[in-house]
Order: structure tokens, then sequence, then C-alpha cells
């Protein structure tokens, strides 16, 4: 019995002293935490290329292109598409406002009896847009803010340059890494830490692969859908909805209520309103009947909240390495909750449905005999 305390003891030690270790090398962790993500999420194309007959150096480097080009692209076609997207919304925003005031306004006054100036930000929408002018853009914006600290600049570019590296060599060596990490496992507890291990990575690759497919697919059905109606944000209202889509019925929201008031903003009429109900519908069509059933299945078992809340508390205690870092904890802390709610249901403290009902036959048998002896 004092062993099996002292083992729980010296296991809790280490998972404090690792969550300690983590929040004081957060600052450095970043292109670790973003190539074992990386690696993570491309291992099983490498080892289907591997299954091909290709060795896993020559399997990693047609992977590593492939990311290498999907990067390239996402910088070369919707950043520059993004940014005149931003511009073009910064540009408008005083005819949003004064919609806004002209509508929203009169009808909270009306219709609920409240009276407000909410809308009328022409003083701030004029400051805003100075701004982006004077920075040139996006890309002038983001540079001129990191530049004003040397050691900024070389940390960012340390870091643009080690995730590649890391990725590399973490993918290369994935399968080698997992093996001598089950070699540590201590044998009572090796079958037990596998299953938990396969639970967790079902949970997390059904999450992370599938609804980061599920998010994008849906994002470019939005953005597609709101080109041909003709609304000029499509691209940042559709990936802004697929985005948030992690969350069910969120991304829908976002994207109907800014897609809704893109419509009346540019269009004014009731037609272009009924358009945009039609491509989120089909959103969701597609998401609950295809995107769903065939990218993600039933396996994820997270809560919206708790992906959520992961997300949010990783971040606040250990940055933007805790963001990374938050939802495969998550994964893993709700696996091993119903590991131990399975526990705890097969111990004696639980007892069972034949305890109980032999307890309660106990107990009226006895009160049977109290009854009889009382009489006698």
């Amino acid at each position: 019995m004092t062993n099996k305390i002292n083992k729980q003891w010296y296991v809790l030690a280490v998972v404090i002293l690792t969550g300690y270790l983590v929040y004081l090398l957060s600052p450095i962790l970043t292109p670790f935490a973003v190539g074992a993500l990386l690696a993570y999420l491309f291992d099983p194309l490498a080892d289907k290329l591997e299954q091909w007959k290709l060795s896993r150096t020559v399997s990693v480097t047609l992977v590593f292109l492939v990311i290498s080009l999907l990067v390239i692209a996402i910088a070369l076609i919707l950043i520059p598409a993004l940014e005149r997207q931003v511009s073009s919304l910064i540009r408008n925003l005083p005819s949003y406002f004064q919609w806004l005031s002209d509508n929203v306004s009169p009808w909270l006054q009306t219709t609920v009896g409240i009276q407000t100036n909410l809308f009328d930000f022409n003083e701030l929408t004029q400051l805003l847009k100075a701004h982006w002018e004077s920075a040139g853009g996006l890309a002038q914006t983001v540079l001129s803010s990191v530049t004003k600290s040397s050691m900024v600049v070389v940390s960012w570019l340390m870091n643009f340059l080690l995730i590649p590296v890391v990725t590399f060599y973490l993918l290369r060596d994935w399968d080698i890494i997992t093996e001598r990490v089950s070699q540590l496992i201590p044998r009572p507890y090796y079958k037990k830490v596998t299953q938990i291990t396969q639970d967790s990575n079902a949970v997390l690759s059904s999450f992370l692969r599938g609804q980061l497919s599920v998010m994008l697919a849906l994002g470019t059905v939005y953005t597609i859908g709101l080109w041909i109606i003709g609304i000029e944000l499509s691209l940042l209202i559709g990936m802004g909805a697929g985005l948030v889509s992690f969350v069910p019925y969120l991304g829908t929201i976002v994207g109907l209520v800014t897609g809704v008031i893109a419509a009346l903003v540019q269009f004014g009429d009731v037609n272009h309103i009924l358009y945009v109900l039609i491509v989120f519908g089909i959103g969701q069509l597609l998401e609950g009947f295809i995107l769903t059933p065939w990218l993600v299945g039933d396996r994820i078992g997270l809560h919206p909240v708790a992906v959520i809340f992961s997300v949010l508390a990783g971040g606040q205690l250990f940055g933007f390495v805790g963001v990374l870092l938050g939802l495969p904890l998550a994964a893993v802390i709700m696996v091993l909750l119903r590991h131990g709610h399975e526990r705890y249901l097969e111990s004696k403290l639980y007892g069972k449905e034949d305890d109980i009902n032999l307890t309660n036959k106990t107990k009226g048998a006895k009160n049977q005999t109290d009854g009889n002896n009382k009489g006698i």
C-alpha cells in the first residue's frame, strides 16, 4: 500500500515539474510546439507513402514539400486577398456605421425603448482609416510593429526558420520517438497506458485532422457562395465563419449576421439577404450530412465549451504555446477522466446494483425482525 502511494506521489511530482518547466520555457517553445503539431498531423500521410515502398526519408521529403507548397500558396493567395478585403472593410466602415445608426438604433428605440448613439463612430472610423492608410497595408503594419525592437525581429526570424527544421526532423523520426517513449513505460502499466494513448490519439486525430478539414471546407464553401452572390467581403466573412465553426452553430451565426449586414449595406434589398441565407443553409446541410460524418465521425467526445476553455486557459497560463498545447491536454484529461469514471464504477466504493438490492433486503429483513420483536 505504501509503495502504491509513493508511486502516485512520484507521478504527481513528475506532472507538476513538467508543467513548471513548460511554463518557464514557454517563450522559446513556440517553434517546437508548432513543429510537433505539424509532424503529428502529417505523420499518417508519411506512413501511407511508406506503404508504397518508399523510404521514410523520401516520404517525409515529399510530405514536407506538400506542406511548403501549401504555406506558399496561402501566403501568395490568401494574404493579399485578405489585405484587400480588410482595406475595403475599413474604407466602408462609415457606411456600415451609418446603416446601423439609421436602422438598428430606431428599431431599438421603438421596439425595446432604448435610445442610444452607440453606432455613431465617425471619429473612430476616420482614425482607423488614417492609421491604415499611413501604414500602407497589412504587411507594412505588421512589419512596422515588429521592427520596433531588434530582439523581436531576431526572435521572430529564429522561430520562422526553426519551425520547418523541427517539423522535418520530428516527422522523419516520429515513429522512432513514439517507440522509444513506449519502451519507457513500466511494464505493469503498459497495457493501460497504451489503451489511454490510443484513445487520446483517436480523439485528437478526429478533432485536429477532421475538424480542421471541416473548418477549411466550410470556409471555402461560404467564401465561394458569398463571392457568387457578389458580397465584397466574401473571403473575410466566409473564412471567419469557417474558422469558428469548431463550436456548433457559432460559425453559422457569425457568418449569417455579418453576411446579412454586408448584403444590406452593399445592396439594400431582400433578395441578397435570401441568397446569404441559402449559402449558409447549404453549408449547414453539407456539414451535418457529409463533412462531419465523413471527416470527423462520432469519436471526438470533446464538448465545445471544453474546447473553448482549454484554448483560453492554455493561452492565459503559457501564452501561444498554451494555445497549441491546450487542446491536446484537454483531450488527454478527458480520456483520463473517462477511464477513471469506468474504474470508479467498477470499484468497491461505488458498489453494484446487486449490493444495493442486497443491502435493501437486509435492511428490510432487519426492520421486519425488529417489528416482530416489538410485537412479542
